[in-house]
């Protein structure tokens, strides 16, 4: 069963151990991931944000860039999973992660920017193969890849889209 909003997890005292400020702020995706609603698609719009940033797009930044947060995701996704259970609601770097992936090696236009950032939450919510396996997995590697590979698919779609005359058209405008 598909969830589009994830179920917040009762915190007791039996949880681990609260999560430090900035583990909170980056894993939170500036803390997108508190809001009580559609805190994946606030994630995803975070990453948009940061992409229209002037020379974001560049593929030594924007490779860089996810390389990166990438890495330090895991350590503050399993991190947070410890306080806040699986894949918590709270999480929203992966979908930051993700988005960008989509973007990747995309024309920086806005159409083709609000496109990607539906094909991305549809599979980011679809979840299929075999994203929807590694979204079962525990600790951050887990946490993180099944928005990688939604971001890879949705990539992969959108370039598709592109060598379409009718949707390049479309987009290119």
């Amino acid at each position: 069963m598909v969830h589009l909003i994830k179920p917040r997890k009762q915190i007791s005292s039996s949880s681990g151990p609260e999560p430090s400020l900035p583990i909170k702020l980056f894993a939170s995706g500036l803390y997108t991931g508190y809001v009580p609603a559609a805190s994946g698609t606030l994630g995803s719009a975070i990453a948009v944000a940061f992409y229209f940033i002037p020379g974001f797009e560049s593929p030594f930044i924007l490779g860089f860039v996810l390389l990166l947060v990438f890495g330090l995701g895991i350590k503050a996704s399993s991190i947070m999973e410890k306080r806040y259970g699986h894949d918590p609601a709270e999480v929203t770097i992966d979908e930051v992660v993700g988005m960008w992936i989509t973007l990747f090696f995309l024309p920086k236009t806005i159409l083709v920017v609000l496109a990607a950032f539906f094909v991305f939450r549809f599979f980011d919510i679809v979840k299929p193969f075999p994203a929807r396996e590694l979204d079962k997995m525990h600790g951050g590697f887990g946490i993180m890849m099944d928005d990688v590979v939604a971001g890879i698919y949705a990539n992969i779609t959108m370039q598709i889209f592109l060598l379409i005359p009718f949707f390049n058209g479309l987009l290119l405008r």
